[in-house]
């Protein structure tokens, strides 16, 4: 309910709207400059609302829609964009400072697979007890593993040692898709300058929770 109030006493509707002139657009409409009079009373003939959705425009974009309908809309457009929004997790990967070269290589194409699926790679070094002495090992092998990934990430941050562990992370090269458009910036795209002529138009185009990928243990 809160949502639906935030979204209502964001656009201005019919009385609200205190311009002299408006751009009207709206379904089965011809986009055309009217008076704010003539597009209430044109709102009115049509037993719908007269939405402003483009206050900045020169003269405001106003949708001829009934209010509840346009909010009901926008909410959904909303979850679509929120639904195909890419999410960057987090792996971790564990290693000991005399990890042997099979669990190593059993590690790397678990941290291909992630980088190529987009998410990041968290890898880090756990030195239990005296290991702390073997730091600079640590430091060799993550350094080979950011190497060994070259093809697949990019290293984010360099080793850095933190108490008991030697962490760096390594971001995917793969592109993200870009946030979609804009129920708002769709619909201007549609609008047709003055004079109005009929034209064919165009559509418009955590730190990770999961199970971390372990091979021996190195905890207390």
């Amino acid at each position: 309910m809160k949502k639906d109030n935030k979204l209502k006493v964001t656009y201005r509707v019919n009385g609200q709207i205190r311009v002299p002139e408006v751009r009207i657009v709206g379904d089965n409409i011809e986009s055309q400059v009217l008076s704010i009079g003539r597009a209430r009373q044109m709102a009115e003939e049509m037993g719908v609302d007269l939405v402003e959705i483009s206050p900045n425009a020169e003269p405001p974009v106003c949708r001829l829609i009934e209010f509840s309908k346009f909010i009901y809309l926008q909410k959904k457009h909303a979850k679509e964009v929120k639904a195909k929004q890419v999410k960057i997790e987090v792996k971790e990967i564990r290693f000991g400072p005399q990890t042997d070269d099979h669990d190593y290589d059993f590690k790397l194409k678990h941290a291909k697979g992630f980088l190529s699926d987009g998410d990041k790679v968290k890898a880090y070094v756990f030195f239990k007890g005296r290991s702390i002495l073997f730091k600079e090992q640590g430091e060799v092998l993550l350094l080979r593993f950011a190497q060994d990934l070259e093809e697949y990430g990019k290293v984010e941050s360099m080793p850095t040692l933190e108490g008991k562990r030697m962490t760096m992370f390594i971001a995917p090269k793969k592109v993200i898709a870009k946030p979609m458009k804009t129920a708002e910036e769709l619909e201007n795209e549609k609008i047709v300058e003055a004079p109005v002529k009929k034209q064919p138009q165009q559509k418009a185009r955590k730190e990770y929770t999961g199970p971390k990928v372990e091979g021996e243990d190195f905890d207390d």
